[in-house]
């Protein structure tokens, strides 16, 4: 009873902002995600799709039926690849231009990016497609180009992403101001991908700063990020930060 009180008053506390991929068609909720991150995670984001990280790993922390390792909190929301579809993995070419559609529930001071990972490495692949260093600004409001974008699909993808469950397009918002994440992935192949392998590591020796999160939840660095060698989200900030450097 316990535990229930305690991720309802989580699921709560989090519903306050939101945001997530529209078009194309991001990666969907299903039973694999039920499976690896437990039922009460799993509710939160059939009840609000738009959910941020931080609350998802508080909720799934609490939780007997949480699997960690399996839930992959911090690569697409845990979302699972074995719930993808036909409908939700697109097919691109190198150089394509592809439209975004994001909805910004509310906005929330922060930096985005858009990035190719690779899904079984949990690591970028390149640069990042597109990027913000400020992103849904309290103080300007959600601009046209925070909800609808276009990036291109690079030409020297690896063969990683050729396959179905090699790669996908994460979009990533980190609103620092009020300490929530929000990530939504697109599962792609491109026919040909014959380019070079993921980026290399991040330096073991940056810190990340301490923060609310739970102590077995890595704190979130102030940083831009997309994806990482692991799934603390104190790692995946510092994989992207050189997307930002001036």
């Amino acid at each position: 009873m316990y535990k229930q009180i305690s991720a309802a008053v989580l699921f709560a506390a989090g519903v306050s902002a939101h945001g997530r991929v529209m078009s194309p068609t991001p990666r969907p909720l299903g039973d694999a995600m039920k499976s690896a991150c437990g039922n009460q995670v799993w509710n939160m984001q059939s009840s609000d799709s738009n959910g941020n990280i931080q609350t998802m790993a508080q909720i799934g922390t609490s939780q007997s039926d949480f699997d960690a390792t399996k839930c992959h909190m911090w690569q697409c929301r845990g979302y699972q690849f074995d719930d993808a579809t036909d409908a939700s993995i697109q097919s691109f070419t190198p150089g394509q231009t592809v439209p975004f559609v994001v909805d910004v529930a509310a906005p929330h001071t922060g930096v985005a990016n858009v990035s190719v990972i690779d899904l079984a490495a949990n690591s970028v692949i390149g640069e990042a497609l597109m990027s913000w260093d400020s992103y849904a600004s309290t103080e300007t409001g959600i601009k046209p180009g925070d909800e609808n974008f276009n990036i291109t699909i690079p030409s020297n993808l690896p063969p990683t992403c050729a396959g179905k469950g090699g790669c996908a397009l994460q979009w990533w918002w980190d609103a620092r101001s009020i300490d929530q994440t929000y990530m939504s992935c697109v599962d792609f192949v491109v026919a040909g991908a014959s380019g070079s392998g993921s980026s290399p590591a991040p330096d073991p020796t940056a810190v990340a700063p301490t923060s609310s999160v739970p102590a077995n939840v890595a704190p979130a660095a102030s940083a831009p990020t997309a994806a990482a060698s692991d799934d603390s989200p104190a790692c995946t900030k510092r994989k992207t930060r050189r997307a930002f450097r001036a």
